[in-house]
């Protein structure tokens, strides 16, 4: 049995060259990439200012592989359906921005997209529990969200656990998502605490040997 077939990679095109976003994205595709990670950052929720539904839709343009959209933003029910009618084929939400989760998460459903929950370092991740059984993907931060290049931040290793620990105990069959400073040094630790589903910015698009060989490293250090 190929144990990469229970994986997920997910490179984050936060550290892509846009100049050549469209050659990047082929070369993900090509070295085995399986979503393409969009972060969507507005500047308040964290601080820093990044992409909108204009760039999913050309991203949907240049690739079939599902674009897994990630949120940080303030009131992330007015962008709902911007973004699923752009192309997202998940829509990842903050519990820190999102009182009715459980409303925000059926109405990403009913978009026909994948239900994501995530919140910060700083959340206890009992917070996550009202949205739990909607959630399709529950995403762990490994660094503060803002900006790629973080260190990866090893006291969430028991968050990770913990989260795992929670969707056995309801059943669920969402995959458990890690995103922040994770490389072939950090990879395999996410990996034993139960995550599935891998993003990684720099140790892709940044790899000194280049695209393809980011993604082999990352798998490499997962034993393939």
């Amino acid at each position: 049995m190929d144990v990469m077939k229970n994986y997920i990679f997910a490179p984050s095109i936060l550290s892509a060259d846009f100049t050549r976003l469209g050659e990047e994205i082929k070369a993900c595709e090509a070295a085995g990439a399986d979503w393409i990670h969009v972060d969507v950052m507005d500047g308040h929720f964290v601080p820093n200012l990044t992409m909108g539904p204009f760039i999913v839709e050309h991203l949907r343009r240049i690739t079939a592989l599902p674009l897994d959209v990630h949120l940080m933003v303030e009131n992330p029910q007015k962008l709902l359906k911007a973004f699923a009618q752009a192309g997202a084929s998940s829509l990842t939400v903050h519990i820190e921005t999102c009182p009715q989760v459980e409303a925000v998460l059926s109405e990403i459903k009913a978009l026909g997209c994948r239900a994501g929950l995530t919140l910060n370092p700083a959340t206890p991740a009992e917070r996550l529990l009202p949205g739990l059984p909607l959630a399709d993907l529950v995403l762990v931060m490994t660094v503060h969200p803002g900006y790629s290049g973080q260190a990866f931040m090893p006291e969430m290793l028991p968050k990770i656990a913990t989260v795992r620990h929670m969707l056995d105990e309801i059943g669920s069959g969402a995959r458990l998502e890690v995103d922040g400073g994770i490389s072939a040094q950090t990879i395999a630790q996410v990996r034993d605490r139960g995550a599935d589903t891998f993003v990684a910015a720099n140790a892709i698009f940044k790899h000194p040997d280049g695209i393809a060989a980011g993604i082999r490293t990352l798998k490499s250090a997962l034993g393939a």
